[in-house]
């Protein structure tokens, strides 16, 4: 049953989070803005801070990074709100408004006034809509911000703690569950930084998080190359970060996330075997994730972990390849781009 909850509760944020994406006024655009304020904070984080701080002993890049760390809101409402296209200086505003509130109020904040702020430049006139623009949306997208925080922090609280528990309880069924689940959001256009930051994801379910999107590296990189999936410089970017390669990935969704699922399954059942642990959220991608993980873990585990983790990314890009292949690839033929 705790199994049952947690993959559950994923899937419902999953789910909610793609309905937001593809269905919603500039959807899209918002979780671009959340995904690049989870890279523009959390990764700076988990680098400067776990790895350079607190590992190495540098005691300015560990305040330095703690800092950024602490900024997810205010780079959400203001990252948001510029990819939906709002006046830099209303985004700017609105953003440090949600200074000490998380990333999640950021995003819901900048989604929110995005509509908002247009309206006091098509009503009033030129220089008084940022007079008033700035001193109106300041202090109410700070009333927001506070008014839903507290119900977010229940709600990702509760959705954290179901997936800790079960994963306790089951750590290898759970590492195959939530490795699969966690590389397909790593690939697909959503982001599994942004994704496991706002459930706040500890312990052994980021551990398994980040060593499902190390793994799942070579995965991609396996596909991509064996099906021609763009030129070698579209292999290479897609294993460092798949989402520069969205436009490659959305028009071949088949072969590359039933590989990815597999790989990931695979690469997170080994971190859940070797009891891999990373205490930095919102790390789930292929170079943090590892690079994260080396603050919380004994070096000698930690390599035979990863590198388990991409032989079973490897083997997961080779079974799911041999499936398309044999099974899908007539009724579902690849899409291929002329300029890779």
């Amino acid at each position: 049953m705790e199994i049952l909850l947690g993959i559950t509760a994923l899937l419902m944020a999953l789910a909610l989070f793609s309905l937001f994406s593809f269905k919603a006024p500039h959807g899209s655009a918002a979780m671009s803005g959340l995904a690049d304020a989870a890279i523009a904070t959390f990764l700076v984080e988990a680098i400067h801070k776990y790895v350079m701080g607190n590992l190495l002993g540098i005691g300015y890049l560990a305040e330095f990074g703690n800092l950024v760390g602490g900024m997810g809101g205010v780079a959400a409402a203001t990252l948001v709100m510029l990819r939906v296209g709002v006046q830099p200086v209303f985004a700017m505003v609105t953003g440090l408004a949600m200074i000490h509130l998380g990333i999640l109020e950021g995003f819901i904040v900048g989604y929110l006034f995005s509509f908002i702020a247009p309206l006091f430049k098509k009503y009033l006139a030129e220089g008084i809509d940022v007079i008033l623009g700035v001193l109106i949306l300041a202090p109410l997208a700070r009333l927001v911000g506070f008014f839903i925080s507290p119900a977010l922090d229940l709600l990702m609280g509760t959705l954290a703690n179901m997936i800790t528990e079960a994963t306790s309880l089951s750590p290898l069924i759970m590492g195959f569950l939530l490795g699969g689940l966690i590389k397909m959001v790593c690939t697909s256009p959503l982001s599994s930084m942004a994704l496991t930051a706002m459930l706040g994801l500890t312990g052994l379910p980021m551990g398994i998080a980040a060593m499902a999107c190390v793994g799942g590296s070579f995965t991609n990189g396996y596909v991509f190359h064996t099906l021609k999936l763009g030129k070698s410089c579209n292999t290479v970017s897609v294993m460092l970060e798949p989402l520069t390669q969205a436009h490659i990935v959305t028009r071949n969704p088949v072969p590359i996330f039933m590989s990815n699922f597999i790989g990931g399954a695979f690469a997170g059942t080994i971190a859940a075997y070797f009891g891999i642990i990373n205490d930095a959220p919102g790390s789930a991608a292929p170079i943090p994730g590892l690079l994260a993980s080396i603050a919380f873990n004994p070096p000698s585990t930690l390599f035979m972990a990863a590198s388990a983790a991409a032989v079973a990314g490897l083997l997961g890009g080779v079974i799911g390849v041999k499936i398309y292949r044999t099974f899908l690839q007539e009724r579902v033929p690849l899409q291929q781009f002329a300029n890779g």
